[in-house]
């Protein structure tokens, strides 16, 4: 058995660190596309972002992309604000754990490339015909 005296679930800043380094090995043109989004990693999502959801339960939910895809915008656009991938740290290590089967940083790039993938205007459809990540 190993000894667990003395650890600690990973921190927001390894959270972070993890999605840096899945955006770090990004292959083009993804890559340049993730340099314009925003990294946010707290706990939970925000009461407001589950109620727009129509999610009531905060485990539920390991990421969400807020801004406007790159296939809506507009040069004419001004932005009201930056482009964020919020990763829910609390909702990711519960699926880690629940999983089993996973690395912490298969995960958050998993959650990462996902939320990425609606940055560039894709569905959650179109994302599944790639990603067939829950079999």
């Amino acid at each position: 058995m190993s000894d667990w005296t003395g650890r600690h679930a990973p921190s927001l800043e390894d959270i972070e660190a993890l999605a840096d380094q899945a955006r770090a090995s990004l292959p083009e043109p993804f890559a340049r596309a993730a340099q314009d989004v925003a990294v946010q990693v707290v706990d939970f999502a925000s009461s407001e972002m589950l109620a727009d959801l129509g999610i009531e339960d905060p485990f539920e939910l390991t990421g969400l992309y807020d801004g406007v895809p790159l296939t809506q915008k507009s040069i004419f656009d001004s932005p009201a604000q930056p482009d964020v991938i919020w990763l829910f740290r609390a909702a990711i290590l519960d699926e880690w754990l629940a999983r089993g089967n996973v690395t912490l940083d298969q995960l958050v790039t998993h959650v990462f490339v996902h939320e990425l993938a609606h940055h560039l205007g894709w569905s959650d459809e179109d994302i599944a015909t790639i990603d067939r990540w829950w079999e």
